[in-house]
């Protein structure tokens, strides 16, 4: 039983984590965008806060609610692209439910 305890844990600490991409939206046109979150299913964009160019603004993008959290739902978003200020994405939102509870 330890054996297979042991085994266990070091096959947990070598199977890599999978890790997000992150990429720099104005960098990329619109479809490049949501070709990458097609084929990734999720990734972080980055790009110029409107109200402050010196601020970077991020967040995590999904490609369906598949790749939310549980109580999360998926709502439309928008980030600025190469050709497109305003390329439509998908992004996690803790569901109204869940909020109205605290």
């Amino acid at each position: 039983m330890k054996r297979i305890l042991l085994a266990l844990c070091l096959l947990a600490i070598c199977i890599p984590a999978q890790a997000v991409s992150r990429y720099n939206a104005p960098a990329l046109t619109c479809q490049r965008i949501q070709t990458i979150l097609q084929n990734d299913g999720a990734a972080i964009l980055r790009y110029p806060s409107p109200r402050d160019s010196q601020l970077t603004l991020y967040d995590l993008y999904v490609k369906s609610r598949e790749f939310c959290q549980s109580g999360e739902q998926v709502i439309s978003a928008s980030v600025p692209s190469k050709d497109n200020r305003r390329c439509q994405v998908r992004q996690c939102e803790q569901s109204m439910d869940i909020q109205s509870n605290r």
